[in-house]
């Protein structure tokens, strides 16, 4: 019911579609549809006409809910939207940057790279479903640590600036995502996209390094094929809903490397300087191995029985440098007897994700719903040198469930509580083992990596109380936080030197 000034207020309810009447004594009934998304203050007014009171106005025309509650920037979207917008890895997040203000960039470890509005890109603040789902090691903007998928997204919001105190507690942007629901129908849809290598064009630096090694013009390999499923429906009509989601992605790619090695003519044994010429120019100057063994000539150590590589260049390095490939490009290194080697590596990632939202309504006056997600990705890494398999592998078994239950107190009074578990967890098993002496300058001969394990729980609970009071309303909550950082690495167990 409206107040005398005919103001209504309806605080605290899912986005949808909604279909909302206006009746008084002595004018017509009328009617307007809106679509109410999330985090979205919505205003809706009518004028009514004098009319029979049996008539029924329909003065749609596709209401406009326009934010005037408050002064928070930002745009809404829908999953038709998510849906239509065109994104290669169907990664929701890349759309989340579709606003204004907003300057998208490549995933940095640098938290100064100004993402909205020149604000630190770990400023951000993102929830899904009204709980913590940030980044807590990383702080990357627009990057939470559940996967959400296309399908499973109902619908999302970015407050770019100006965001109220019930989301906000950042300076940066507030990204809010909802997770889609069971209805009375069964509804549900399976999909894949494939990127075959045939599309993919050469590197140009992998290129050029073929050419140098006189190989074949082949690109790297490049398969992408994202598949998955979701359905959802009713368990107990009007009462008990489901919904879930499964995505899996496979990922068959090359990725390029480039190391410093030595030259074909440092292998050699021989060393290359810039020396002066007599007429007094710069030029590169050949040292043989017999030259230096008759430099050595006069060393006291090179010649005694205690040195058993006697004069010359030491055949225990010559065949360290060796074991490696000799450079193909001059990207790296001195460029006299260290250079670069460029190949593609292979770089193989597979991706699973899994998310189930159960929504119980016991009365008119709660709303009750549980979801779940829980990912499991491997990724190999690039390899040191071709053939020696990747250099580590990275797992990630992040999960998280959230609940909450939205109270209608009375119809002045309602209460929404959420409680989140989201535990970040991902190891890199390095294929490093042992102690290891290195020449400096130089690539290693194998991957040197090293083992770590970092798991981050986090415990959120939020509780919003919304009150109206004549055409006044007011707003109390909390927020609480309880945060793990963990971590475990055998990176300080082992020995190492260079030369």
């Amino acid at each position: 019911a409206s107040n005398s000034s005919g103001t209504y207020i309806f605080p605290v309810i899912s986005p949808a579609h909604y279909s909302i009447a206006v009746s008084t004594t002595g004018f017509a009934v009328q009617t307007k549809t809106a679509e109410l998304l999330v985090n979205q203050p919505a205003t809706i007014d009518f004028t009514l006409s004098v009319q029979a009171s049996t008539v029924e106005v329909d003065v749609s025309g596709s209401a406009q809910t326009l934010n005037t509650t408050d002064a928070s920037l930002g745009n809404s979207e829908n999953n038709e939207t998510i849906q239509a917008l065109p994104s290669e890895t169907r990664n929701v997040p890349d759309l989340l940057s579709l606003q204004p203000g907003v300057l998208f960039l490549p995933t940095t470890s640098d938290s100064r790279s100004g993402a909205v509005n020149g604000v630190r890109s770990d400023q951000g603040n993102v929830t899904i479903d009204g709980v913590d789902d940030n980044d807590q090691v990383n702080g990357y903007a627009f990057s939470g640590v559940l996967r959400e998928t296309q399908d499973s997204v109902e619908e999302f919001r970015v407050s770019t600036a100006n965001a109220n105190a019930d989301e906000g507690r950042s300076a940066g942007a507030q990204v809010s995502l909802v997770t889609k629901s069971g209805t009375n129908k069964f509804h549900g849809g399976a999909y894949e996209y494939n990127r075959p290598t045939i599309t993919v064009a050469n590197n140009w630096f992998n290129k050029q390094a073929q050419f140098n090694s006189q190989l074949p013009n082949r690109p790297g390999k490049l398969i992408r094929n994202i598949f998955g499923g979701a359905v959802g429906g009713p368990i107990f009509k009007d009462k008990l809903f489901f919904f879930g989601n499964y995505e899996g992605t496979r990922k068959a790619e090359s990725s390029e490397v480039t190391q410093t090695v030595p030259t074909a003519s440092y292998q050699a044994g021989n060393l290359i300087y810039q020396g002066d010429t007599a007429s007094g120019a710069v030029s590169n100057v050949t040292l043989t191995p017999q030259q230096v063994v008759t430099l050595d000539a006069g060393c006291q150590v090179c010649n005694t029985a205690t040195y058993s590589p006697g004069p010359g260049p030491n055949p225990n390095a010559v065949a360290y440098f060796k074991a490696m490939p000799a450079a193909n490009g001059t990207t790296q290194g001195d460029g006299l007897n260290e250079g670069s080697y460029a190949f593609a590596s292979p770089n193989p990632q597979t991706l699973n994700t899994s998310i189930v939202r159960l929504d119980w309504t016991p009365s008119d006056r709660h709303k009750i719903f549980a979801r779940g997600n829980l990912q499991k990705d491997t990724t190999g890494g690039t390899e040191q040198f071709p053939g020696q398999g990747p250099s580590n592998i990275y797992e990630d078994n992040t999960k998280g469930f959230i609940v909450g239950d939205t109270w209608a107190i009375s119809p002045s009074i309602v209460n929404d509580v959420r409680y989140g578990y989201i535990r970040q967890g991902y190891s890199n098993h390095g294929a490093g083992s042992g102690d290891y002496v290195d020449f400096r300058f130089l690539s290693t001969q194998t991957a040197e990596t090293r083992t770590s394990i970092d798991w981050v729980p986090v415990n959120n609970i939020v509780d919003n109380l919304t009150w109206t009071k004549g055409k006044h309303s007011f707003e109390f909550g909390g927020n609480w936080r309880l945060i793990h950082q963990n971590r475990t690495s055998n990176a300080n167990s082992f020995n190492s030197a260079s030369s």
